[in-house]
């Protein structure tokens, strides 16, 4: 038997979490008693697969700001490739100017976000009033290579040490070095400063990457808050885990779980999410996939699902057998098609950049932005040597490979609904790697 992708190496907590949902957990012992014997056999431990970090690609021309995804009708009618076009060679591009930051397109706000430390309600408010444009979200992998790189020029610059800099970031009294914070800011345009503060705090704090919580690190926690409260810093000196670690444990995986359930869902429990989400949302004018209070939910639930379980179920089920009128849809060859194509108009350097909720549109919107996200891991997987490729090199061949709008598939008697236009994929995966 082989492991799920999401329990082989790599995988994260919550990709753990979302295959452990419907995992039969009959089957466990006997995919250990599998891996002992093999590593037994071999008379030492089974070595994991190696990393290769891929260099970071070249920029392609600049994208207009808040640029939109191609819709799906666009892609599907679009002229087909020609076949001298196909076979023109990827040609390997490397330019460290991807890592030069953007030329901001209004200086004024580029200064305002850089300088400023805005509240998220005031971002919000001044992207109405006054057009301004900035970004949130996940950091990208390139503006991660940016900021790490702003950081070592400040230290070089002002002949400063390691120690220096990290009193700079984790200043005893809470007060942030302006001229630093700035600096480091501009590097990454379009993002607040109170956003990279946070992002870096977290990413390079010494009680980051702690690795899998015990069993006694569980107990610290909950008579922590038992004795704290929910002051998730007080917490964090006490548990010597970072603060947003502290809370995520808690609410995700320890609040309520004497009463809570693990495992595959009920039929019951399904119709019951259902309807408290769209209570919440459709009913309300509201997009089910992205305006959920995901403690909310838990909490009509009676807290016998976490918050997290709660989200997993929907983005990843129950949302799209919803939308499709309550038949489970699969993933087809055309929407492979649609997927590349609405990823290669966003015209990004790396995919890391994409926000992937902003892919589906009015015609094609059964997938959350996990799945599509997930969907767009396999496709890019398919590509022979991808690990050492650019997203540009990447790019250029999906889109040789899926140049042709797939034929939609003719409807057979009064089988299930597989989606809309869609043909099924035998298992799961094949579709992409066509």
């Amino acid at each position: 038997m082989l492991l799920p992708p999401e329990l082989s190496l790599g995988g994260s907590a919550e990709d753990i979490l979302r295959t452990l949902q419907d995992l039969d957990l009959s089957k466990i012992a006997n995919v250990l008693k599998t891996l002992n014997d093999a590593a037994a056999a071999a008379n030492g431990p089974v070595a994991g697969p190696s990393t290769f970090i891929a260099p970071l690609p070249p920029p392609p021309p600049a994208p207009a700001r808040g640029k939109r995804p191609a819709t799906s009708d666009a892609i599907l009618g679009t002229p087909q490739m020609k076949a001298n076009e196909r076979a023109k060679k990827v040609q390997r591009k490397i330019d460290s100017a991807a890592l030069v930051p953007d030329t901001p397109p209004n200086p004024e706000h580029a200064t305002l976000l850089a300088t400023k430390w805005l509240s998220t309600s005031k971002l919000a408010e001044l992207a109405q009033t006054e057009g301004l444009v900035y970004k949130k979200g996940k950091f990208s992998a390139i503006e991660e290579e940016q900021i790490k790189n702003a950081i070592e020029q400040y230290r070089a610059k002002n002949e400063l040490s390691e120690d220096t800099i990290n009193e700079i970031l984790y200043s005893k009294d809470n007060k942030r070095d302006q001229s630093f914070w700035s600096e480091i800011a501009m590097a990454v345009p379009q993002r607040p400063i109170v956003a990279v503060y946070h992002h870096v705090r977290r990413s390079r704090h010494p009680l980051g990457a702690r690795g899998k919580w015990m069993p006694s690190e569980d107990e610290v926690l909950i008579q922590a808050v038992s004795e704290l409260g929910q002051h998730w810093e007080k917490v964090s000196a006490r548990v010597g885990r970072m603060a947003s670690d502290c809370r995520d444990r808690y609410r995700n995986h320890l609040a309520d779980r004497d009463k809570r359930a693990t495992g595959h869902w009920t039929k019951d429990e399904e119709q019951e999410l259902t309807r408290i989400v769209t209570e919440m949302t459709v009913d309300q004018g509201k997009d089910m996939d992205n305006d959920v209070f995901w403690g909310v939910v838990a909490a009509k639930m009676g807290n016998r699902r976490g918050r997290q379980q709660c989200r997993i179920k929907w983005t990843d089920s129950l949302s799209k057998t919803y939308k499709n009128d309550g038949q489970k849809p699969r993933w087809s060859q055309r929407d492979a098609h649609i997927l590349v194509h609405k990823v290669a108009s966003l015209n990004v350097r790396d995919d890391t950049e994409i926000d992937w909720k902003i892919l589906p549109d009015e015609n094609w919107n059964l997938w959350s932005a996990h799945v599509l996200q997930r969907r767009w891991m396999t496709l890019k997987k398919s590509v022979r040597g991808w690990e050492v490729m650019t997203h540009q090199e990447i790019m250029d061949i999906l889109r040789l490979k899926k140049a042709d709008v797939p034929r939609q598939a003719e409807k057979k008697g009064k089988g299930k609904v597989t989606s809309a236009e869609m043909v099924a994929d035998e298992d799961g995966a094949a579709a992409e790697s066509a």
